[in-house]
């Protein structure tokens, strides 16, 4: 399993209060109260349409890009912070819903406040550096591209910040430190350490966050059910982009993911269960 995680992760190493939504009045309602009111599953999309906008950082990575999609398809309005919008427009069909928008992490928290604007409800980071001959790229991107992104939240006044880490970030202080997965992606410029340091500065920002750490990322359709630990309890398995995806569109929707660490792996024998439950079982801070 160590080695699934180590060679799922070596091409593109890493990428990304309650919920709360604007009516048409601008005024907050949990996303959960108006179904219920609604009473009626079916009006999901609906609800999500009197949203603003998520900002998705890294929407042109694998599993940034299934994100955005997943958006879509439920009826969220999505802005795709990309570094060349030319390129991105290739990657996506043509969507009302959709605006693609130059962002880069690296360059600081004014120039992302800028591309996040106003409009963005909630912030999901699927970021990753691409393996080079920079050593400092992982720290650029995964750490203080991370940071510059919290603080352009804080200044737009985002509600909700996801980010997409990795289990093994903590692995040193869960033994794992000989872990094979943790020794090599580590070779990387220290990339878990660099994306520990960024969920800290997550956790004492003040914004609602849930900081969800996967598997060994896998491009195969979804197979088993999710499994979700607290933080440093999983150091083995791995998991579809697309149920990561899932996830992270999830902890927009459920009030039980706030302020809280994930991990989560996929298990063929493990139980179905709602996500509603899956984020309930978890401790928060």
């Amino acid at each position: 399993m160590a080695t699934s995680l180590l060679l799922r992760h070596s091409s593109a190493v890493f990428f990304s209060q309650s919920s709360f939504f604007f009516t048409k009045n601008n005024s907050f309602r949990s996303f959960s109260s108006i179904k219920m009111e609604r009473g009626e599953a079916s009006e999901e999309k609906d609800a999500v349409k009197t949203t603003k906008k998520v900002f998705v950082a890294g929407a042109t990575g694998q599993t940034g890009k299934r994100i955005v999609e997943q958006l879509l398809s439920r009826g969220f309005a999505v802005k795709a912070g990309v570094r060349d919008v030319e390129k991105a427009k290739t990657s996506f069909k043509d969507d009302p819903s959709l605006q693609i928008v130059r962002a880069d992490v690296t360059e600081g928290h004014d120039k992302l406040a800028e591309a996040i604007g106003d409009d963005s409800q909630a912030v999901i980071c699927a970021t990753g550096f691409r393996p080079g001959f920079d050593i400092f790229t992982p720290w650029k991107v995964d750490n203080f591209g991370t940071v510059n992104l919290v603080d352009a939240c804080r200044k737009q006044g985002v509600e909700k910040f996801v980010l997409i880490s990795s289990i093994l970030v903590n692995g040193a202080a869960m033994g794992q430190i000989l872990n094979p997965a943790y020794i090599f992606l580590n070779l990387f410029g220290l990339t878990l350490v660099a994306k520990l340091q960024a969920e800290k500065y997550i956790r004492r920002s003040g914004i609602n966050y849930t900081i969800v750490r996967p598997g060994g990322l896998k491009n195969d359709p979804p197979t088993g059910n999710v499994v979700m630990e607290p933080e440093d309890t999983l150091y083995e398995g791995s998991i579809s982009r697309d149920l990561v995806a899932e996830v992270a569109v999830e902890a927009l929707l459920q009030e039980e993911s706030s302020f809280k660490v994930v991990e989560i792996v996929a298990r063929a024998e493990a139980p179905k269960r709602s996500y509603k439950d899956l984020f309930a079982s978890v401790k928060g801070q």
